[in-house]
């Protein structure tokens, strides 16, 4: 039997400004009451990759029920304000819900940190001295101060895709993946190759699988949990 909720629990302080509007938005527009888990889910995942997040602790999706929860209990009896959650949604880089996930074809990489950004628009191409082509890439979040020129061949590639709980059994030893790398002045995502995967019975939590995973940028090695992988397209 799952423990008692406290009453009067505090609610999860660490929002940004931005991703508060957004739940708020997410409030107002709800139409029937429901806390779907996968959606609270995608909605952490689209918040942790956001530019607003940077160097701030991840959020749970469990935090983000949370906040649904006690706020749904400040609203009044009307069924207008019945909160609706969709049951399978797509969430940009900001949060921001989307259908056409054509908008977050690519990801590209930065040469100030070596981590993998979704890509708003391409601004501009051009050939370097070496005859290699670069594109000007402004990054989802970002404003045009943070604009980079990136090599098309090394920098750019189609956008890594969020795991989800059952799809574990779809990792390997040796899988290239994109990895949330959570540090206590960072929190971004890197190239990374699994090294382990111990295999473990999923709870009403998701997968309890633990993978140890190596990272390329520094080779520096983390146990993580499948919620911060982001698999590779297939060529």
């Amino acid at each position: 039997m799952d423990r008692l909720r406290p009453r009067n629990r505090p609610l999860f302080s660490g929002f940004t400004n931005s991703e508060i509007e957004k739940l708020e938005r997410l409030v107002r527009e709800a139409r029937e009451k429901s806390l779907d888990k996968e959606f609270c889910h995608k909605l952490a995942i689209a918040f942790n990759r956001s530019a607003g997040r940077a160097g701030k602790p991840a959020v749970r999706w469990t935090e983000i029920q949370s906040w649904f929860e006690d706020r749904l209990q400040d609203l009044p009896d009307d069924p207008n304000n019945e909160l609706m959650i969709p049951k399978d949604p797509e969430c940009n880089k900001e949060g921001e819900i989307v259908r056409d996930l054509s908008e977050l074809e690519f990801e590209a990489k930065s040469s100030k940190d070596g981590a993998w950004y979704d890509v708003e628009t391409f601004l501009a191409h051009r050939f370097n001295s070496n005859g290699e082509a670069e594109v000007l890439v402004r990054f989802i979040g970002f404003g045009g101060d943070e604009d980079e020129w990136v090599t098309m061949k090394n920098s750019v590639r189609k956008r890594s895709i969020p795991l989800e709980n059952t799809e574990c059994c779809n990792l390997n030893v040796g899988d290239h993946v994109l990895c949330f790398q959570e540090r206590k002045d960072q929190a971004i995502y890197y190239d990374a190759h699994i090294l382990e995967i111990q295999r473990r019975i999923h709870d009403i939590r998701g997968c309890r699988c633990q993978i140890l995973v190596r990272y390329d940028h520094d080779n520096s090695e983390e146990s993580v949990r499948l919620r911060r992988l982001c698999r590779r397209p297939r060529s």
